[in-house]
This record gives structure tokens, C-alpha cells and sequence, in this order.
């Protein structure tokens, strides 16, 4: 896959990661559980997501991630 479609995936899903984060039902004295639940999973589906690209596309060992990561944002 080309780095530049690699890159533009990544920080997309990383950018719906923090949007679903910030969106975070509020603990509060109405607070939903419900709402809570539908939050909780969409979140922990997109974070699999970034978990499983990261899998596929960095080595596992912390020299050839810094390197990769490096070579990416240059």
C-alpha cells in the first residue's frame, strides 16, 4: 500500500478515535446508561480498528516503530 494512503488512513482513524473520546457521555445526575453502552462500543470498535492497523503496518519491536514513524511525518 502506498505510505501516503497508509498515512492519510491512520491519521483519520486517529482523529475519529479522539472525536469519539471527546464525546464521552457526561457522568451527571441524568446520566444514560444506555447512552453510555452505545458509546462505549462505538469507541472500543474504533480503537480495535487503530489497534489492528498499527498491527499490520509497524513492527512490533520500539527501534523499527520509531524508525517507521519517523519515515512517515518527514
Amino acid at each position: 500500500m502506498d505510505k501516503k494512503v497508509e498515512t492519510a488512513r491512520f491519521l483519520s482513524m486517529i482523529r475519529q478515535l479522539v472525536s469519539d473520546v471527546q464525546g464521552a457521555p457526561f457522568p451527571g445526575p441524568n446520566f444514560e446508561h444506555e447512552l453510555y453502552s452505545i458509546w462505549y462500543e462505538h469507541v472500543q470498535k474504533n480503537a480495535q480498528e487503530c489497534f489492528e492497523f498499527l498491527d499490520e503496518n509497524f513492527p512490533s519491536d520500539r527501534e523499527g516503530m520509531n524508525k517507521t514513524l519517523q519515515k512517515m511525518f518527514k
